[in-house]
């Protein structure tokens, strides 16, 4: 049983920590959605002793154990945390040393894991408690909230079998969400299980391919079949046996009739409520004296909340103009404390307290900046004021993008629009010592560091609001900035012009007229009846809402259940016949489909063009290694931190050979395009480099030494190129010369700790 236990708090990690150890909840799984995530909530706790002197032992003689086995694996940054019992366990670290962590959880010798929800899944590691750090997770540039699975999924690693009656799941409130987000995601139950069959042309070869083109020395054949072919019938029956079909054939039919019949019933009900049926509606039920009067009324209402809308636009391109001056005179002095009002997906109102950096243009030649200046998201428009008609020249205004650091280690990107209040006290821009930067460079180079994946929290006309991740770096920052309640109102220092008291005056009168005009319109004569229509019309508009809320969840099912792996295949089997890999008519496999029907990899196709290329023959074989790790780094990503900003370059003869095979790429790219197909075709000479001097012979230390990639990724990739090298003289109708570099390669390559990957 795991029980789930909502903090109404924020609470900082180490008082979570405190309380688990105080309430015997220990061991932890503690789930944070990124790695740095996970490394920086073991420094922040790590003078935490969870282990007793007995255990501290066992802890110290493992390690030295696995220092003399793995010399190359051990992770250095997280010993002090181990020796305390505490750990991460990410893809950023070798699987050798995450093999390590997960022996000593088992062993009850690390109390707690801050581990990425990869854990959650496939791997042996019980826990007493679960720790959930947010509902939401970064995906792209945007943040996701957690499906219903992978909620459970997570929670489910709570309780220990045959240890313990019951595990815990703590879900952890952050400043934008939760008590009522979690209950909302815990009641809503777990979504269907979708099928994740695709094709690939490694399939369709292997399925449809009967005869194969061979070459004799006599000139005088052709071909020669060597096994019968299936059928396009017979292969569609084999597909149609997947499990998305299987699941699509016991809900498609019941929720598609039910999409149609929901369809029809909003169809009929947008009719009950539009103008004419109301109009109707009304004409019926009201004398021709209350017709008459109500709808006079209804139209001056609709023209006063029309003035009332227009006045509070121009409040607040006043309220622009008193705070342009203002920012513009802090960009100098102290760093000042802000708040920043917002409201979020769910329409509730948010409060953020922020210390304010400054306007985007005095971030000069920043990362920021020329992303912004590329990114037409970023774009800002001229804001007329729409009022003042009759003057000679609209006063205008165009918004500006100023950035701040919040209280919960974010960076705010923001314009006028979503600043509540600015205070006079904040962030002394002194040195701490002299030759130091000052306190508003060292953020500006810590906002550079960052890597520009700015979410969207809210829109308007008057500009965005956006927000990134902070670093572990901004995190001391972050804790000084004061929560809102200790902020007075007396060091407020956003004082409005007169213009702006007069545009405020106006829209309160404006709102009071319109409050007026409704009570008037409530004590007509024919109002009774008239509401009664209204009130009528509300509900069925509610009606139309749950029912458009259950249509969109129908038709996400059904994309998700459709099996489309039919479609895919023929889509499939139209590139291969067009490149002449398979005659898909007579089941004529060509050299080039032997090649990629033989090939384990992403996009056999692709793989096969290149390694039949002449291109390749000549590499040595560090070279070789240094084109083929350009063929699977895709998800492989540079992830600079501190002072670890090094990655080595590829040789020119692996970018030239690279830069050849881009023609070809871009080919078999517009091939696919035609016909639908969304396969990866990689070519990334990014980490050729770093490959290429693994298989030259540096050691492991030299790699990592400043290096721009976490352990674990740069294990990845070595495992995948080594992978694809290991294939090369197994496959058919490949260069014998190639297929020697290949074979040495891939035996240089394998050697610790990549040799002794255990994950």
């Amino acid at each position: 049983m795991t029980e789930l236990c909502l903090d109404f708090q924020v609470p900082q990690i180490s008082d979570t920590l405190w309380h688990l150890q105080g309430k015997d909840m220990l061991p932890a799984i503690w789930f944070i959605f990124n790695r740095r995530g996970c490394d920086a909530a073991v420094q922040y706790v790590e003078n935490f002793q969870l282990l007793d002197d007995c255990e501290k032992s066992e802890v110290e003689l493992a390690l030295r154990k696995f220092r003399i086995l793995y010399p190359d694996a051990v992770r250095e940054s997280a010993e002090k945390g181990l020796l305390r019992g505490i750990a991460a366990h990410h893809a950023g670290c070798l699987p050798l040393w995450k093999s390590f962590i997960e022996e000593l959880f088992q062993r009850g010798l690390v109390k707690v894991v801050f581990a990425t929800e990869t854990l959650a899944a496939g791997i042996n590691m019980p826990a007493r408690t679960a720790v959930i750090s947010s509902l939401t997770k970064k995906a792209g540039n945007e943040r996701i909230q957690l499906g219903p699975n992978e909620l459970f999924q997570m929670a489910g690693r709570a309780g220990r079998r045959g240890i313990d009656d019951k595990g815990y799941t703590v879900l952890v409130q952050t400043a934008f969400e939760g008590a009522e987000e979690c209950c909302k995601l815990v009641f809503a139950g777990v979504k269907p299980l979708v099928s994740q069959f695709t094709a690939s042309y490694g399939m369709v070869l292997n399925l449809v391919a009967g005869s194969k083109v061979t070459r004799k020395s006599n000139g005088t054949e052709d071909g020669k079949v060597l096994q019968a072919g299936r059928s396009l019938e017979e292969a569609k029956k084999l597909v149609e046996k997947s499990f998305g079909n299987y699941v699509s054939s016991n809900v498609m039919v019941a929720a598609k009739e039910e999409l149609a019949e929901i369809d029809k019933k909003i169809e009929i009900l947008t009719s009950e409520i539009s103008d004419e049926a109301i109009d109707k509606k009304s004409r019926k039920l009201l004398s021709a004296k209350e017709y008459k009067e109500i709808t006079a009324l209804q139209t001056e209402l609709r023209e006063e909340k029309r003035k009332r809308t227009e006045l509070r636009r121009r409040m607040e391109l006043e309220r622009f103009s008193a705070l342009k001056p203002l920012l513009k005179g802090m960009e100098d002095g102290n760093l000042p404390f802000l708040c920043l009002e917002f409201r979020d997906s769910e329409g509730m109102q948010q409060s953020v307290p922020a210390v304010y950096l400054g306007h985007i243009d005095s971030f000069n030649d920043s990362k920021l900046q020329k992303m912004m200046s590329l990114d037409e998201s970023f774009a800002l428009n001229v804001i007329e004021d729409e009022l003042a008609a009759d003057e000679p020249e609209k006063p205008v205004v165009k918004p500006s993008y100023y950035v701040a650091l919040g209280s919960d280690n974010s960076w705010y990107l923001f314009t006028e629009k979503w600043i509540r209040t600015v205070y006079r006290t904040g962030f002394p821009n002194t040195a701490l010592a002299i030759g130091d930067a000052l306190p508003r460079e060292i953020m500006k180079a810590l906002l550079d560091k960052a890597d520009m994946q700015w979410d969207k929290l809210s829109e308007s006309e008057l500009g965005s609001m956006w927000r990134m991740e902070g670093s572990l770096e901004t995190w001391s920052w972050s804790l000084n900035v004061p929560v809102l309640s200790s902020l007075s109102e007396e060091d407020e220092v956003l004082h409005m012009s007169q213009e702006y008291d007069n545009a405020a005056e106006q829209y309160r009168e404006q709102r009071s007229k319109v409050s007026r005009l409704k009570k008037r319109i409530s004590r007509s004569a024919g109002f009774r009846e008239y509401k009664k229509i209204l009130e009528n019309a509300k509900l069925t508009v509610e009606k139309m809402k749950r029912l458009k809320a259950r249509s969109r969840r129908l038709v996400n099912r059904l994309e998700q259940i459709e099996p489309s792996g039919w479609k895919d295949f023929m889509r499939i089997s139209n590139v291969i016949h067009e490149s002449r890999a398979l005659d898909i008519n007579i089941h004529l496999i060509f050299p080039l489909g032997e090649t990629a029907a033989a090939i384990r990899g992403e996009n056999e196709l692709w793989l096969a063009m290149v390694l039949r290329n002449k291109v390749l023959v000549d590499l040595k074989p560090p070279q070789l290694a240094g084109v083929c790790a350009s063929l699977v780094s895709e998800g492989i990503k540079v992830r600079p931190w501190r002072d670890n900003n090094y990655i080595y370059e590829p040789s020119d003869t692996v970018i030239d050979v690279v830069n050849f095979l881009e023609e070809q790429r871009s080919s078999l790219i517009k091939l696919q395009e035609k016909h639908e197909v969304e396969i990866s075709c990689c070519l990334d000479v990014q980490f050729s480099g770093m490959v290429e001097a693994w298989a030259s012979g540096l050691s492991w230390k030299e790699m990592m030494m400043e290096c721009a990639m976490d352990e674990g990724d740069l294990a990845r990739l070595l495992r995948r190129t080594i992978d694809l090298l290991a294939q090369i003289p197994k496959l058919p109708d490949i260069d014998p010369t190639l297929q020697r570099s290949a074979a040495a390669a891939a035996d240089i390559m394998d050697r610790p700790p990549i040799s002794e990957l255990a994950g």
